[in-house]
């Protein structure tokens, strides 16, 4: 192999796989001398890939964690099982998984070949997912079309539909994607409006870069986080949330979102008392997904909808 670009993607593909290759071994694979295998090494050390060599008879090398990430190689299978798993937590807003995943997402489906791209988008098709309570998911390619132009300074157009229903055209400058756990927001400048606006974006349709750039607006007092608050404050009476479980803290804190946080009443007791923004449709869920018996104290409403639901699945079951 007399092509060197090819030989050291190859070379760093083997050296990507968790074991250590001697250096015979890695010279027969790749059809070249261990002069030649040594040179390579160093070039890739000097790209950035940490590679270390062990010492003896026959000597090897590895690939191992350095202060920064150097670009990954991936295989086809790897690149498809990535983004599918990309795609399912983007796509459902899933907690933990924030703008950063969003953004890996992009540059991915960015260089995947057409190939790969229908296989990703076979698998994603035949996938059951599980949606929250409200309903409120995206689809991976509108949130990937966001990342990109957020990373750019690029200005985007879209059709925006109003809780009311209203819809509208928007031209914005996009300057950040905001994940709460079981939504997706844009914070962007918006042109028309001479504002600053928050977009749920499972209401943002077809999304579209237009090519201009922008240099990025000083953001108001309190940045991203304070306008998201004030935006969603004002859409949404926040309820008083009043519950107990029969379950000790720790474990029921593991199946909460981040910010519903219980307190400890006892060894295997604890009470949630918390503001909330979100549905109560939402939050029957979540609590139900608690698995362990509660009693909602409040508000009525949750209570309400908690009654409802046990009703209806009751229903259910015994019309099965």
């Amino acid at each position: 192999m007399t092509d060197t670009p090819a030989r050291l993607l190859n070379l760093l593909s083997l050296l990507q796989t968790p074991r250590e290759w001697p250096g015979s071994e890695l010279a027969e694979r790749l059809r070249v001398s261990p002069r030649t295998i040594r040179r390579d090494i160093d070039r890739l050390r000097d790209l950035g890939y940490p590679v270390e060599a062990s010492r003896g008879a026959i000597g090897g090398y590895r690939l191992v964690a350095g202060a920064a990430m150097p670009p990954l190689l991936l295989d086809d299978e790897e690149a498809v099982a990535i983004a599918v798993g990309l795609r399912a937590g983007a796509g459902h807003a899933i907690e933990g998984v924030e703008e950063a995943a969003v953004r890996a997402l992009a540059k991915l489906e960015q260089v995947l070949p057409s190939r790969l791209r229908h296989r990703v988008a076979t698998l994603q098709n035949a996938t059951i997912p599980l949606t929250r309570g409200d309903g409120a998911t995206v689809t991976p390619a509108t949130l990937t079309t966001l990342a990109a132009a957020v990373t750019a300074h690029e200005r985007l157009r879209f059709g925006y539909r109003a809780g009311d229903g209203t819809e509208t055209k928007r031209q914005v400058e996009p300057y950040r994607l905001v994940s709460t756990g079981h939504r997706w927001y844009l914070v962007a400048y918006d042109l028309t409006r001479e504002d600053w606006r928050t977009f749920r974006v499972d209401r943002v349709a077809d999304p579209f870069a237009t090519g201009a750039r922008f240099t990025p607006r000083e953001l108001p007092p309190g940045g991203a986080a304070r306008l998201l608050s004030h935006s969603t404050s004002g859409t949404q009476a926040e309820l008083d949330v009043d519950v107990t479980f029969e379950a000790p803290a720790e474990f029921v804190t593991a199946r909460l979102p981040a910010h519903l946080v219980p307190s400890p009443t006892g060894p295997d007791t604890c009470r949630l008392s918390a503001r909330s923004a979100d549905s109560v449709e939402w939050l029957a869920l979540r609590l139900a997904l608690v698995d362990c018996e509660f009693t909602v104290h409040g508000p009525d409403a949750l209570a309400s909808y908690v009654t409802a639901l046990a009703a209806r699945l009751t229903r259910a079951v015994a019309q099965g």
